[in-house]
């Protein structure tokens, strides 16, 4: 692929760490409502905005019910939200994914922009890249949320915005890179010039196939040699 003007990163599962903080807390907000959901019921949903991916949950297992569904809804999400922001300001062994700051600068060096989206509000965003320090990182020029647009995943609407921000018109020019299904679905509806798909996060290699990402790594150290840098 030539021509690289931009590489829009997954935040969890791609670029930081999860060691599988994310779903217990999804399951934990479940519990707290009286709904007991697997681990399956929750990674089917990763990427997703996360009241989108609570209301899936919870119109799958509560048909019919209708009534003070939002609501609860509602509950659910604010009960995540909340987990995950003590737990990403709190958490002192919160990382890096390997070698996701070395490709930060190894792209800035090739005049490549860095950007990072995600499934995740602001709050908890923030709250990461203040643990990570990566705030005012020199090497990520951009970084938006799911509630920050219209939809969230696997709509376009966080990598256009993102191409406005950094004055890119052409999307053949965008490479997407994340760990699961609405990631590659992302790239795909914005019309990104490669998609790549990392196993370092929910999906495995053999659920990733299936949705037919340009590519998957198993490591980022693998991502400078399909762009030839």
């Amino acid at each position: 692929m030539k021509n690289i003007s931009l590489v829009v990163f997954d935040i969890a599962g791609t670029t930081v760490s999860d060691k599988g903080n994310i779903n217990e807390c999804f399951r934990d907000a479940f519990a707290s409502e009286g709904l007991t959901v697997t681990a399956e019921d929750v990674d089917q949903v990763m990427g997703y905005r996360k009241i989108e991916a609570v209301e899936i949950i919870v119109n799958k297992y509560t048909i019919n019910e209708g009534f003070g569904q939002y609501d609860r809804i509602q509950r659910i999400h604010d009960h995540f939200n909340n987990a995950m922001v003590a737990f990403y300001t709190n958490n002192n062994e919160l990382t890096a994914m390997p070698f996701a700051e070395e490709l930060f600068e190894i792209l800035n060096s090739n005049r490549i922009k860095v950007a990072l989206n995600t499934g995740f509000t602001r709050e908890i965003t923030d709250a990461i890249l203040v643990n990570l320090k990566w705030d005012k990182h020199p090497f990520i020029q951009s970084t938006i949320c799911s509630d920050e647009v219209d939809e969230g995943r696997p709509q376009p609407f966080m990598i256009k915005e993102l191409m406005n921000r950094l004055d890119i018109s052409d999307a053949s020019q965008v490479v997407k890179i994340g760990d699961t299904e609405v990631d590659i679905k992302e790239g795909r509806n914005s019309g990104c010039g490669m998609v790549v798909a990392v196993t370092t996060g929910t999906y495995t290699r053999e659920q990733l196939v299936q949705f037919q990402p340009d590519h998957i790594i198993d490591s980022l150290q693998e991502f400078p040699a399909l762009i030839h840098i």
